[in-house]
């Protein structure tokens, strides 16, 4: 290996040499990697395609000065995009590709986030404010549209907080994800706590909720507010969306090994007999603000982040969450937990 090919292999970025008259002289295996197996000797349009690549190239080459481009390429099936350095050396080019597809993800995520926070917040404020100006306006004095448009703005007022309420739990969540719980509890007794709490929220929506839970504490390291949190977003989504009449069924049950966790486990599961979810939705469904019926959603009050959070709170508690279902078959939410010993 020559001094220079171990300098570019050297480099912990892909990288070229490119020579005075645009030819590879060297490539590191990161390069080879990105851009497929660049022909030594070769002309560097044979490897590097984009136009503005090689625009930077040439006038890196031509001018002795530094420039900038940009690459698109792929990487397994999915969009990758490079920053291209192109630094002068004598005489040649030195050509370095930083990867910025997880930061650009991460800015496109960003920017649809605070999109969707403002549209959601913007239905119920336009909401408002209409309400505003009619009792200020037309309806001055109209006690009964007074009284039909107040109570209209208190259910808008209550989704706005729900709304903020859930944000706030998502990046507390989001904030603590690292931080692996060391505290023993019950993962029994907090879903029996929740289901108790929900008994009357079932009866309203005229749902039959039931729990089979053991008769022996279920020991895992976990934050009981946030396992809390998780049971009650479970089991009201369950509630919500499993139809008058229907049937919501909550277990809790051990599992003497968990291949994904390899070891043992407590698994939640949260089924109901509702009309099911496509399997096409499946996927999405712990996105952020991922609806599969937007306008259902949002009159059931949901905020489309309760799944979400159930995703973080999982992942920090080194769980996994899978879900099953199928259009008129029903949901079921399973919930696989690591065990701890007893306290």
């Amino acid at each position: 290996m020559t001094d220079i090919d171990a300098l570019i292999q050297a480099i912990p970025l892909p990288a070229l040499l490119i020579g005075r008259d645009l030819r590879i002289l060297a490539a590191n295996a990161d390069a080879a990697a990105v851009l497929g197996a660049p022909s030594i000797g070769g002309h560097v349009a044979m490897t590097l395609r984009q136009p503005d690549v090689l625009d930077a190239i040439e006038a890196c080459r031509r001018t002795g000065a530094p420039s900038q481009a940009r690459h698109r390429g792929d990487d397994a099936g999915q969009d990758a995009n490079y920053d291209v350095s192109c630094t002068p050396l004598d005489g040649g080019v030195l050509v370095c590709l930083s990867d910025i597809s997880r930061a650009m993800q991460t800015d496109r995520m960003r920017r649809e986030f605070v999109a969707n926070v403002s549209h959601e917040l913007r239905t119920p404020l336009t909401a408002l404010t209409g309400f505003i100006e009619t009792l200020r306006g037309p309806a001055r004095g109209d006690v009964a549209a007074s009284d039909r448009f107040l109570a209209i703005m208190q259910d808008e007022a209550a989704r706005m907080e729900r709304l903020v309420q859930d944000l706030l739990s998502l990046s507390r969540v989001e904030g603590q994800e690292r931080q692996r719980p060391k505290k023993s509890v019950d993962l029994g007794a907090i879903a029996g706590a929740v289901v108790s709490a929900l008994g009357a929220v079932a009866e309203a929506a005229e749902v039959t909720l039931s729990s089979d839970l053991p008769d022996a504490p279920l020991y895992i390291p976990g934050d009981p507010d946030q396992l809390r949190q998780l049971c009650t977003n479970l089991i009201e989504n369950a509630v919500k969306y499993g139809g008058q009449g229907g049937r919501v069924e909550v277990s809790v049950t051990p599992e003497a090994h968990h291949p994904a966790l390899r070891g043992p486990a407590a698994i939640l599961s949260v089924r109901d007999n509702g009309a099911g979810i496509d399997p096409i939705h499946i996927p999405r469904l712990t996105e952020r603000f991922y609806r599969i019926d937007s306008h259902r959603s949002r009159q059931m009050g949901g905020t489309g982040l309760g799944l979400a959070i159930v995703k973080h709170i999982v992942s920090r508690h080194r769980g996994r969450l899978a879900i099953h279902s199928a259009l008129g078959e029903g949901s079921e939410f399973r919930v696989a937990l690591p065990m701890a010993d007893a306290p």
